[in-house]
């Protein structure tokens, strides 16, 4: 039986279905179907995606979060990094929005991933997913972000995605990221309305390797700046040139059809806070499923009700047991 709405539009059936079911309202998007993936240690990513999730369905997504869940007791706990259930979502899905970190999946719940990722449909990728999976063995070894299989060096993130994980550019938890449009990009649908000085994450830039991989165009380049308020200045030794934390590009999986994919390395729960990421991550969406046309500088992209994200890092989690809302949520 249904718990009672947490907040409009969210259903949490926990006992039998650990994930979040968000109804669409009245929008562009209607009839798409995302499922959100969360599963990382460090940036809240269980916090962000059913905030993200509550603002896409305003624009007529119907949404699906996914959570690492401990079997032993059903609670999200981020630390649990073999279980994520509620993956078979991904066979009706028409938007992947992963924002996962060295996940150790079992074959039974890669399978989902890996054919949904073959299938050309869109995938949307942030911070972590460069590395979203660490697997020792199985199948889907070609996943993990280490793999050394031909074609699939660097597993995911830089087959898929376009680069996997190399460092920390900045100084991670001191440096944060500044978002620049990257030269000519100023024009394109996923940039559109979003204002100056607006994107903003307190988390680092990562280091990618340049030039990116395939038909990669970076959208947004990542000033680093001297510390995590976005007031600060730049530090000039580590922007010249400065790293992409924004990109599309295209993966033409198994099935021959070729995907549309969008990847933000600056991201966190905190990130929601700033009105400019907000767009940036919605307008990403919409372009992701063809409805670039659809975008306007005046989509409804305020925060859905209270929110309250954790700073990112590494802790350990007062597990979310069944029936217990979250403070983000």
């Amino acid at each position: 039986m249904n718990i009672a709405p947490l907040v409009l539009g969210m259903v949490l059936n926990w006992a039998a279905d650990p994930w979040l079911t968000i109804q669409p309202g009245h929008g562009p998007a209607a009839g798409k179907r995302v499922v959100l993936v969360s599963g990382d240690e460090e940036y809240r990513s269980e916090e962000m995606l059913p905030q993200l999730a509550r603002i896409l369905a305003r624009q007529g997504f119907s949404c699906v979060v996914l959570f690492a869940v401990d079997p032993q007791d059903g609670a999200v706990c981020p630390n649990v990094t073999d279980n994520i259930p509620g993956l078979h979502h991904l066979r009706s899905a028409d938007l992947l929005i992963l924002f996962t970190r060295f996940r150790n999946l079992p074959d039974d719940q890669m399978r989902h991933l890996a054919a949904y990722v073959e299938s050309g449909k869109p995938i949307i990728g942030l911070r972590t997913a460069t590395h979203a999976f660490k697997l020792s063995e199985g199948a889907f070894r070609r996943f993990s972000w280490d793999s050394a299989e031909p074609q699939w060096e660097g597993g995911f993130g830089r087959r898929v995605l376009g680069e996997t994980w190399i460092s920390h550019h900045g100084i991670h938890g001191k440096e944060g990221t500044r978002g620049v449009p990257a030269p000519g990009q100023t024009a394109h649908p996923i940039l559109r309305g979003i204002k100056p000085g607006s994107l903003f994450s307190p988390t680092d830039v990562y280091t990618v390797r340049l030039p990116l991989t395939g038909d990669a165009v970076p959208l947004v380049l990542g000033e680093v700046t001297e510390t995590m308020d976005p007031g600060s200045a730049p530090v000039a030794a580590k922007n010249d040139p400065m790293m992409p934390v924004a990109w599309i590009r295209s993966y033409r999986g198994e099935s021959g059809k070729t995907a549309r994919v969008f990847t933000c390395t600056m991201a966190s729960a905190q990130d929601l806070v700033h009105e400019g990421n907000r767009r940036l991550l919605v307008h990403a969406g919409l372009w992701a499923v063809g409805l670039e046309d659809r975008i306007r500088e005046g989509l409804d992209v305020s925060l859905a009700g209270r929110y309250s994200p954790s700073p990112f890092g590494f802790r350990d989690h007062a597990a979310w047991k069944p029936g217990k809302t979250p403070a983000a949520w």
